[in-house]
């Protein structure tokens, strides 16, 4: 090698048996986009999505069939713990799974989520006692460890430069279960009311008037449960050696230039990425239960919706996120970076967090990382519904009162929320992984 000469890059080495190897191997030697891959996180994505806002539609008329309150205006409060069980149950766990699928592996965990989508979600469907629904969606959300492996395994099966479109994928697929979620609650629910003609009110579904949806739910998460089969694993698996990637000189795969932090709770650009995302998901999953008790209930200025009704505007109003997703987004942060990107729309925000937390970490602290991001944000979205619950109630009592009054204390409030997430986003407070400064 002559003076002035590059030396030449180290030689990867790939070991035999290695999942996470045969996935590096793959990507060098492939220049396209991994559509399979991609396919698979989309489905298994939304099929997780899917129970979490397909009760909303109907969770009025839920609480009140069950028959826990004995006052029309005190229905927001049983309807927001109702809501909240399942984020309590996520916040809980995701840290452990996290942890599980950075030592077993990112495929096990999504395909027992995915499973755990189909039992809960359907005896939540047969619930007829409020406790029992607390704990069957308590439960849903518990076991259901998704969210955390699969946006590590979005990361992995991508190279850099496609890594954007990777986590677009998740929270596109993300924002199109939250979306489709409400409209087959809205359209499935109470059956024998909605389609007399098709549905006899002596049949199952008459005597379970909410179990149609989910039923439908747990068909299609049967389907993605099926196809996990066909999940390649990403996670690196050595045995013998401490590191999970080696090289002659340097690591196998282009993965983060952070170097790994002993403490990912002192990892502030992770964690500040955390908290922003947090903010914004309270108000978003504050603003989805308000507006669904809203607009159904038929007093103190409710608009007397019916479940169809609600799951109809729900759905109308998250297309335009979707279409902006699959088709500006990847656009948008190309030109403006992950940072200025967050603070254009809802579904762009997840996605820019998301990016950020994923590269202000390694591989091997990737899925612990994730489930520390799922359980702030899961324990953020738990205290939403139930504090969106009582302030409703509330708001509901105060219909004449001289400063905002009624419902336009609730809006105010969430915009305030709004706000706060926005100023977030700015420096000092928000710190940049070192590729993104």
């Amino acid at each position: 090698m002559q003076m002035g000469e590059q030396p030449p890059p180290p030689a990867k080495v790939y070991y035999d048996g290695c999942p996470g190897c045969a996935m590096d191997s793959k990507k060098d030697s492939r220049q396209g986009v991994p559509y399979k891959e991609l396919l698979f996180v989309g489905a298994t994505t939304f099929a997780s999505a899917l129970p979490i806002t397909s009760l909303f539609p109907f969770l009025y008329f839920m609480i009140r069939d069950l028959h826990v309150v004995q006052r029309e205006e005190d229905i927001g409060f049983y309807a927001g713990f109702l809501g909240a069980s399942y984020m309590i149950g996520r916040g809980l766990a995701s840290v452990f799974w996290g942890i599980i699928a950075d030592r077993i592996g990112r495929k096990p965990v999504i395909a027992f989520s995915v499973f755990s989508v189909i039992v809960f979600n359907t005896l939540f469907g047969l619930s007829v006692k409020y406790w029992v629904a607390i704990a069957t969606r308590f439960l849903l959300g518990a076991l259901n460890g998704f969210l955390a492996p699969v946006k590590a395994y979005s990361i992995e099966v991508c190279r850099p430069e496609q890594q954007t479109l990777g986590i677009s994928i998740v929270s596109t697929a993300w924002g199109m279960g939250v979306i489709i979620g409400p409209a087959i609650g809205g359209y499935l629910a109470q059956p024998v009311k909605q389609y007399p003609h098709l549905f006899h009110e002596k049949s199952v579904f008459g005597r379970f008037p909410y179990l149609l949806p989910c039923l439908f739910i747990s068909f299609f998460a049967t389907l993605v449960f099926i196809s996990c089969a066909w999940l390649p694993e990403t996670l690196h698996k050595h045995k013998g050696l401490e590191r999970t990637v080696e090289m002659v000189e340097g690591s196998t795969a282009q993965e983060s230039t952070e170097p790994p932090k002993n403490s990912l709770l002192k990892n502030w650009p992770l964690m500040s990425s955390i908290i922003t995302y947090c903010v914004f998901s309270l108000h978003d999953t504050a603003y989805v239960e308000i507006f669904s008790l809203w607009t159904v209930s038929n007093r103190y200025g409710g608009l007397s919706f019916s479940s169809k009704d609600v799951g109809q505007v729900l759905t109308i109003a998250g297309t335009s996120l979707l279409v902006y997703q699959l088709f500006a987004y990847r656009w948008v942060d190309k030109t403006f970076g992950p940072i200025q990107s967050t603070r254009i729309s809802s579904i762009t925000r997840v996605t820019g967090t998301s990016l950020l937390q994923n590269n202000a970490v390694p591989q091997e602290q990737r899925g612990a990382a994730n489930g520390i991001a799922t359980t702030a944000m899961s324990l953020s979205k738990a205290f939403a519904p139930a504090g969106a619950g009582i302030i409703f109630s509330w708001a509901q009592k105060r219909q004449h009162a001289t400063f905002f009054p009624g419902d336009q204390m609730v809006f105010l409030l969430l915009n305030l929320t709004e706000l706060i997430g926005l100023i977030l986003t700015f420096k000092p407070f928000l710190a940049a992984p070192q590729q993104y400064k």
